[in-house]
């Protein structure tokens, strides 16, 4: 997206965020708009007319602002209520993510024991494992691909585990999540998108016929369980919430590792500064969530009752998608805001959301960087980017800033 296709553009739609030129140029786009169009319109298909918030203050308030609702069906009314895009949508979207209180409070508190600190940090020796044994089987060549080879089975493996699932469908998952996150209206993807999410509630099916049968100490058989009892959780509730589990706790961690990567490799004074003081990692993790944020936009909320914003009415029923990118990148709260500098202080980025709905894998996904990236680091120092920065291409995706590959050497 040129400026001068910039300044001709009066609607954004899905298709053009979701595209890979978009990405590209995103953060520029955003300054523009920070600058000059804090909401900017927003073309989204069946979903309807909605806005795109760019600024940190408006995100930070709109983030846990109780006139924006997660679940439409507090929104619209019966006759109201859009047909479903995909045959599957009921099953697979009852989940905390899109729901609010009192449903939201349920919900979370059923899985939130599974992710308090004392939990996480029993989890420590185990990552620790994993990302050497990922590691062993790569070094002898002295080259991977960052995302197929590590940071995508990492914490595949360690939600796969929690969860009780087995391993060897991870790659499975790999494509269903892919539909999940892939927003489109476009009929053949649609379609094909339909067909995937078919696939995992079948998955899903069987799973849980084999969880009820033989019960066992992981998450997916507390919350069988939580589901037997009725008043807990719906069976689509139940189905939504495993999809939930295996999608977010690896999807985000997956671009934290390897954006995070790309940005050390790209900016060689930091990379050596981390290397030098490897007590810095912390602070480097928390820059990279704020530089490349690993989710980009966030998922739909919809307007209940109508309010102003920055002197623009907006509507029941509007949509409102806040990017996260971008109010990361806001120059008035992050000073030299395109520069990534793993000492920042005073790092208050949003990439793990705000309010309510503040993701609950927060901690673990940190704690996944920090050992996949130490890691890295101590067993191979010398890693360089094969081939040029220009050839690393973002994935065209509506929701994340997610590399396709992240070819290296070492």
């Amino acid at each position: 997206m040129s400026s001068k296709e910039k300044k001709s553009v009066t609607i954004l739609t899905e298709s053009q965020l979701s595209s890979r030129a978009f990405k590209d140029e995103a953060y520029e786009f955003y300054k523009e708009l920070r600058k000059s169009q804090p909401l900017y319109p927003l073309s989204l298909g069946a979903l309807g007319k909605g806005w795109l918030i760019s600024r940190y203050d408006d995100a930070i308030h709109l983030l846990k602002y109780e006139k924006l609702k997660k679940n439409y069906e507090n929104v619209f009314t019966a006759k109201e209520k859009r047909p479903a895009l995909l045959k599957n949508e009921e099953t697979l979207t009852k989940h905390m993510l899109n729901s609010d209180p009192p449903d939201h409070n349920r919900l979370r508190t059923l899985v939130q024991k599974a992710f308090t600190h004392r939990m996480i940090l029993q989890l420590e020796d185990k990552i620790q494992h994993i990302a050497d044994s990922l590691l062993d089987k790569v070094q002898p060549n002295k080259f991977m691909n960052l995302v197929d080879d590590y940071a995508f089975p990492l914490p595949i493996i360690v939600i796969s585990e929690m969860l009780g699932i087995p391993l060897e469908d991870r790659q499975k998952f790999r494509v269903w999540s892919q539909a999940i996150i892939d927003f489109s209206d476009a009929p053949e993807r649609l379609q094909e998108n339909d067909h995937l999410l078919g696939e995992f509630v079948e998955y899903l099916e069987s799973l849980v016929r084999k969880k009820r049968r033989e019960p066992a100490g992981d998450l997916i058989s507390a919350l069988i369980q939580a589901e037997s009892e009725g008043t807990q959780l719906s069976t689509e509730e139940l189905y939504s919430m495993i999809m939930l589990l295996i999608v977010a706790g690896h999807e985000t961690t997956v671009n934290l590792i390897t954006n995070m990567t790309y940005a050390l490799m790209c900016h060689g004074d930091q990379f050596e500064k981390l290397r030098q003081q490897p007590d810095l990692m912390n602070s480097a993790i928390e820059e990279a969530l704020r530089f490349h944020s690993p989710v980009e936009l966030t998922t739909i909320r919809w307007t209940a009752e109508p309010f102003i914003l920055n002197g623009q009415e907006i509507k029941r029923k509007d949509v409102i998608i806040i990017s996260l990118a971008s109010a990361n990148r806001d120059e008035k709260i992050f000073p030299n805001a395109d520069i990534f500098d793993i000492e920042r202080k005073n790092n208050r980025h949003i990439a793990f959301g705000h309010g309510n709905h503040f993701c609950l894998g927060a901690q673990l996904a940190r704690l996944e960087a920090k050992i996949a990236i130490s890691t890295l680091l101590r067993r191979c120092p010398n890693i360089q980017l094969k081939g040029e920065k220009k050839q690393m291409k973002w994935k065209g995706n509506f929701l994340m800033r997610a590399l396709e590959e992240l070819p290296i050497s070492f």
